[in-house]
């Protein structure tokens, strides 16, 4: 009797795995980090409500969680195809395209209507435009047909602390637009990183990544140029009075460290340091926010 029951309860176990893995929890961990951290840079001073923060947190991972689901669908034969991806549930079978687009729909639905009806409406269309950029725009439009993909498509993945912000102060400001342009500035070395070591993925995928379509020296080049973008505009939120010098000095040590990375990347290219610099930008992007967040309270 016991070895029956552990019988059902194996695939039942391997089918919630499956479908917490459709929503690429360490992808939008870093989503929803950054938008509570922009939830809390709202207010200028004390804390958000805490109803708000937990209200707002649930319904965009939610929403990010959804997008992720119906990018995998979209993607399930492409993912197929490539080493990082072929482990995901779709390709190997365990879920199907109906299911995952159920699940798609009901968990994207919960946090969209969590979102109006618990935080506001502008976050709830925000957050809604954020799906569609991501899951339609991004991966149905740009992904397949141009090698700026990521660039373009990277304004969706740059919401979150957008999001954040207005969910606590039910509107946008020029300070919530530094920490959009701060990930979308960051998004181009983050992921071209990875497309370096992953080219051949990509090449067999048939995806017109940017180490596939103008080769790995122009790559390199770019990432090198987007990451001294990226420096200038962490610079911009001490310049604007956003923040002190606290974080002034944070900001330039983990953007020179992020800069030497990509010197190196175009000196001297390995997929070893290929690694270490998609590696780093993670850390660094989390490391940033968190430093945002402790220069806004000293």
């Amino acid at each position: 009797m016991r070895a029956q029951s552990l019988e059902l309860v194996r695939p039942s176990t391997r089918r919630l795995h499956a479908f917490w893995a459709l929503t690429k929890p360490r992808v939008n961990a870093l989503v929803v980090f950054c938008a509570v951290i922009g939830m809390f840079l709202a207010v200028p001073q004390g804390l958000p409500r805490a109803s708000v923060v937990l209200a707002a947190t649930l319904g965009i991972a939610c929403v990010a969680g959804a997008a992720a689901a119906i990018n995998c669908l979209i993607e399930q034969k492409i993912d197929a195809r490539m080493a990082r991806t072929c482990m995901r549930p779709l390709p190997r079978g365990v879920l199907g395209s109906g299911e995952t687009l159920a699940f798609a729909g009901v968990l994207g639905g919960l946090g969209l209507v969590l979102l109006w009806r618990a935080v506001n409406p502008l976050t709830m269309w925000l957050t809604l435009a954020t799906f569609v950029g991501y899951a339609v725009v991004y991966t149905v439009l740009l992904k397949p047909y141009t090698p700026q993909n990521i660039v373009i498509g990277g304004a969706a993945g740059a919401m979150p602390p957008l999001l954040g912000w207005a969910a606590v102060r039910g509107e946008i400001s020029s300070d919530a637009c530094l920490l959009f342009l701060i990930i979308f500035a960051w998004t181009p070395p983050h992921f071209w990183s990875l497309a370096l070591y992953r080219a051949q993925d990509y090449a067999r995928a048939g995806l017109p990544m940017l180490p596939v379509t103008h080769g790995a020296e122009y790559t390199r080049l770019q990432i090198l140029l987007y990451t001294l973008i990226l420096f200038a505009v962490t610079l911009l939120l001490y310049a604007t009075r956003m923040c002190g010098p606290f974080y002034l000095v944070a900001a330039v040590l983990l953007g020179g460290g992020f800069m030497r990375y990509a010197w190196k990347l175009w000196r001297a290219y390995s997929d070893a340091l290929a690694r270490k610099t998609f590696r780093y930008s993670i850390v660094y992007l989390a490391a940033l926010f968190t430093v945002l967040l402790i220069d806004h309270y000293l």
